[in-house]
């Protein structure tokens, strides 16, 4: 297959998302968005954690919450509360959480 037949067959990572999700601000797509920054959001907590050489619990102890939490935030970040996620960056990583507005 030549290159220039291959690339006739790519599609944009954007344009995949919109055949799957449908068009931004549909709601097939604005779940996508959601759930996928939910996504990121556990597996950055996840990678604070490792490089830190903390266990789940570990963490859980030093942010005042449990394992069980920690670990559904990793694996889905949904539902978590401003205020417990910002105790667990502060406290239990020793960074500061930053939020920004996309408009």
């Amino acid at each position: 297959m030549s290159n220039e037949t291959l690339n006739k067959k790519l599609t944009s990572f954007s344009a995949h998302l919109d055949d799957q999700f449908g068009r931004p601000g549909t709601a097939a797509r604005e779940q996508y968005e959601e759930e996928f920054e939910a996504f990121k959001l556990g597996a950055m907590i996840q990678e604070l954690r490792k490089k830190q050489g903390l266990t789940q619990e570990q963490l859980a102890t030093k942010c005042g919450t449990t394992k069980t939490y920690i670990s559904r935030i990793e694996n889905n970040a949904s539902d978590i509360r401003l205020s417990t996620l910002m105790r667990i960056v502060r406290e239990g990583l020793g960074g500061n959480l930053r939020l920004s507005v996309t408009g």
